[in-house]
């Protein structure tokens, strides 16, 4: 009979970004990853307590393979740019896990350090600190409030049963029938209201922020 392996912080890791993976965010508990391990929740209490404790190796887990740039006063929006967009792309791979980085309190030492690198990146440009740290704060919403939008909504048109995500001449249809005297603006501008794809709308945001 083959030796199971022993349950490590790694292993757990693998097994919660295979839930997410394949099953969405929604599905992560502890007995899923249990259950995904081949063991019962209690093997898993000696490294973590809470699925916050998942939450936090998940996010670390991710934010290892952000590359971080050495801060150029003269390039440091578009390093903003850069980092934000790596994190954009890593959380749109497993669909609804920046819920995991809204939930948490950063202390994995991945999360700090990029945290330490993009809050490097806006001092070098010249912002003081507390508008940085705000700056931070705020693009790193955003992009998680992002990622989450996509990716619920990736995961509404996989189900036949979601009628409520409409195609762009869908909503621009309804939009143009709205009454002309109650949503003059919104039936003028439809077409701009839904204009763009998603990735040049968050080009668009993340540098409104950033200026």
């Amino acid at each position: 009979m083959p030796r199971k392996q022993p349950i490590t912080v790694e292993r757990i890791t693998d097994a919660a970004l295979e839930v997410v993976a394949t099953e969405g965010y929604d599905a992560l508990t502890i007995r899923r990853v249990a259950a995904v391990l081949g063991t019962g929740p209690s093997s898993l209490y000696a490294h973590i307590v809470t699925k916050d404790d998942i939450d936090e190796l998940l996010i670390g887990r991710l934010y290892a393979e952000v590359v971080l740039p050495e801060p150029d006063t003269g390039a440091w929006r578009e390093q903003l740019l850069g980092v934000y967009t790596q994190i954009r792309d890593l959380y749109l791979k497993y669909p609804g896990v920046s819920r995991a980085a809204l939930a948490t309190v950063p202390t994995n030492l991945e999360t700090l350090r990029v945290g330490e690198g993009i809050l490097a990146i806006l001092l070098a440009g010249g912002i003081d600190p507390r508008t940085a740290a705000w700056t931070r704060d705020a693009l790193s919403l955003y992009v998680s409030a992002y990622a989450l939008e996509q990716s619920l909504v990736q995961l509404r048109r996989r189900d036949p049963d979601q009628d409520w995500v409409l195609s762009h001449d869908e909503l621009l249809a309804r939009f143009r029938a709205l009454p002309a005297e109650r949503f003059p603006e919104t039936r003028r501008h439809a077409a701009d209201l839904i204009s763009g794809p998603a990735p040049d709308r968050f080009e668009f945001t993340v540098r409104l922020l950033i200026s």
